[in-house]
């Protein structure tokens, strides 16, 4: 949740291996970060790339799925570098990056992702790319619950993201074509929706930690059982609470146990009572910066998810990548390596267990696959 990330936040300046030593304890402390990724970690002097500008654009009457409408709904996001143009007006050079659940594009300000991504000569190079992290619908601090319409709030899908993602490219920041759509967990299943709903507008897609298929069995079983705890919660009250519902503890230790693999959770944890206390204070952080309804909302958001109806219509060179610890996309179900077949130019990759992966947050540590994503640049490139 965004909300996790946002307990990471170090307020001192550090640089270099020191930025990074503390940023893999904080990370070993709260596992959970290398998971949704939910809000920034910010370090200063950590990355070799440019700073990120931040924004926000204002749809006016947006028009939701659900057929509800919202007077303005506010889109924040980020971008490092400029958008370059063909002769013709097409951009040549947009990166577009989305994030997991109850995450924020600030989750990808780090030294795993931007640290080995962004910088100069790396593979999305921000001084040669345009890259755009947005913050979806219900999320960060775009338009979401806990804004002040809680309950009230329009039931949005996860068509009605990519809708406001789109137009946010084209309409807001006058992106024409995108070199790269890419995202990790939602946003890796917002990639398989992009690569469907606009197939001509991309050159390549990568979505990580995520499967073309409808959410059912177990992954579908974590979120209804959230769902659950929340709504049915006398604290809840209708989503009118004057206080975070106990709810919203339940819902913590449920992305606790699904987060990373248990070989991590084991280290970390090899006692009862240190069991006791790592989860302790892993609820209490996220009881302190979250909202029951944002969460609610989020993990409802999933109910629309169905690529598995179009998967032909995917014209660009798509590379998929999970790894093999991934609790929440666990490889033996084997629907990557059988939907894959259906995507016309598609690749399927699982990432083997090792001390580096980390469950389904391994699709944020970028050193993990940033081989492949250079392949797949080079395959596609025009």
């Amino acid at each position: 949740m965004s909300s996790i990330h946002s307990k990471l936040q170090i307020g001192v300046k550090l640089t270099g291996n020191v930025a990074g030593v503390m940023l893999n304890t904080a990370m070993m402390r709260w596992p959970f970060a290398a998971a949704f990724l939910l809000a920034a970690v910010r370090f200063v002097g950590a990355g070799d790339y440019p700073a990120s500008a931040e924004s926000d654009y204002a749809i006016r009457d947006f028009r939701f799925t659900s057929g509800e409408t919202l007077p303005e709904l506010r889109i924040h996001y980020r971008t490092l570098g400029k958008a370059d143009k063909d002769s013709q007006g097409k951009t040549t050079n947009a990166v577009l990056v989305m994030h997991g659940t109850t995450g924020s594009g600030a989750q990808f300000i780090r030294p795993e992702f931007a640290g080995e991504l962004f910088g100069g000569g790396q593979p999305l190079d921000a001084t040669k790319f345009f890259i755009v992290l947005p913050d979806g619908i219900g999320h960060g601090k775009s338009s979401k619950p806990s804004d002040g319409l809680r309950a009230k709030f329009p039931r949005y899908g996860y068509r009605d993201m990519v809708d406001a993602q789109y137009r946010l490219l084209t309409d807001g920041l006058g992106v024409t074509h995108a070199r790269l759509v890419t995202g990790t967990s939602m946003g890796g299943m917002h990639t398989w929706l992009w690569g469907e709903m606009h197939p001509d507008f991309m050159d390549a897609l990568m979505p990580l930690a995520s499967l073309p298929t409808q959410i059912s069995g177990r992954n579908r079983a974590w979120r209804r059982i959230i769902i659950d705890a929340i709504r049915n919660d006398p604290g809840w009250s209708g989503g009118e609470y004057k206080m975070q519902p106990p709810s919203l503890r339940t819902a913590a230790e449920m992305l606790w146990f699904m987060s990373s693999n248990p070989l991590l959770r084991q280290k970390e944890a090899p006692a009862l009572a240190k069991t006791d206390e790592v989860l302790d204070k892993f609820v209490a952080d996220i009881v302190k910066a979250d909202d029951a309804n944002d969460v609610l909302y989020a993990l409802e958001a999933s109910r629309d998810y169905d690529p598995g109806l179009d998967l032909e219509k995917i014209r660009a060179p798509l590379l998929a990548i999970n790894s093999a610890d991934d609790l929440i996309n666990p490889p033996e179900l084997g629907i990557l390596e059988r939907e894959i077949k259906r995507v016309p130019h598609g690749r399927a990759l699982v990432i083997p267990l090792s001390e580096k992966t980390r469950g389904h947050g391994s699709h944020t540590i970028a050193a993990l696959w940033k081989d492949e994503l250079v392949r797949l640049l080079t395959e596609s490139e025009k």
